[in-house]
């Protein structure tokens, strides 16, 4: 048998492909995608080829965020069963090397990362009909959890591994700056969390009109209002924590001077090398944090979605079709009027 899959062979030359399916073998399962989220590091490789070392160098299915139904077992797995509506964690630690056996598995030296151009051969992603991994990456859902919320799993878990690199957020006053899918999602994470007052800034409106339908309790729109955090730079800083999400220099510089002094930048965005205040975090005793992925957070994000403690659904954006795929990422790259934009599978066209 054959699936569709969406292909990438080079800049913008992105490709519908008829494909083999795999055999499911003991440990397996087939999954019938049904949605797939596009993430920005998908944009960047579609528009550039890659971003910084890591480079498109042979075709690619692309896509890591992805739900669907499961449509065959291996004959030994016992955690899914046919029918059920799952998430798929890209993420595939070997569980050997010295920081897995160290509890930091996002940091393998022998990571595979679905839809990941970092190793050749690359690693093919979930934006096909039919894809096969072990049960150990599979989690399930309600019946009632709509399938693109599902969808949005692996970009909840990115957000709640950021949440662990800041303090107890119970009562404390939250930046987020840059407020994509990503920030809009560190906003409800915050929110879960318990932030007394969070504050969400961006250059776009309808950026900031989510956001606030996520949790934050104000935002400020910087192309409109250069000043608007002024009032946050008293006294050496009010915030006690910021999840810096654009990776733009004057965000960071904007989080360190609002940031009061031993508070917590956790940085999430990504970029190459960005020039940023070294004297703030010296003179103000600020944690620089990073924050890369997720591990156990997969199955937080699935419990999250699963219960209801975070609602992912304001951040869902209009989809498109597989065959309409090339404009489902020339849709998702424009900021000013969506977010999280997905790509529907086998005829799929429900919530």
């Amino acid at each position: 048998m054959t699936s569709r899959a969406c292909v990438l062979h080079g800049v913008r030359d992105l490709r519908l492909e008829t494909q083999p399916e795999q055999p499911t073998g003991p440990g397996d399962v087939k999954i019938a995608i049904l949605a797939g989220g596009i993430c920005g590091s998908d944009l960047h490789y579609f528009d550039h080829g890659g971003f910084g070392p890591v480079r498109v160098r042979e075709p690619i299915a692309m896509g890591h965020e992805a739900a669907g139904r499961v449509v065959e077992t291996g004959n030994d797995v016992e955690t899914v069963q046919t029918g059920d509506l799952v998430a798929i964690n890209p993420s595939q630690p070997c569980g050997h090397c010295l920081y897995c056996k160290a509890g930091q598995e996002m940091h393998c030296l022998e990571m595979r990362f679905m839809g990941s151009a970092y190793r050749l051969p690359h690693e093919q992603g979930l934006f096909r009909e039919r894809v096969v991994v072990p049960a150990r990456q599979v989690h399930r859902f309600n019946r009632t959890v709509p399938v693109r919320a599902a969808a949005c799993a692996e970009p909840l878990a990115v957000c709640l591994h950021a949440r662990a690199q800041a303090s107890d957020l119970k009562g404390k006053r939250v930046l987020v700056t840059g407020a994509g899918p990503i920030g809009a999602l560190c906003v409800a994470v915050a929110r879960d969390a318990g932030a007394g007052e969070i504050v969400a800034t961006d250059l776009q409106a309808v950026p900031l009109s989510i956001a606030r339908q996520m949790g934050a309790d104000k935002t400020v729109n910087l192309a409109e209002e250069q000043d608007g955090l002024d009032a946050y730079k008293a006294d050496k800083g009010q915030f006690d924590v910021v999840f810096e999400c654009s990776a733009a220099a004057s965000a960071i510089r904007d989080a360190l001077t609002c940031l009061r002094p031993r508070g917590t930048l956790v940085a999430v965005g990504v970029a190459g090398d960005t020039p940023m205040p070294l004297n703030l975090i010296v003179s103000k005793e600020i944690a620089f944090r990073g924050t890369h992925r997720f591990h156990a957070e997969f199955a937080d994000a699935v419990e999250a979605i699963n219960s209801g403690s975070i609602d992912v659904t304001p951040i869902i954006s209009p989809s498109f079709p597989i065959e309409m795929a090339r404009d489902a990422f020339e849709q998702a790259g424009d900021r000013a009027h969506t977010m999280k934009v997905h790509i529907l599978f086998n005829g799929f066209s429900g919530p």
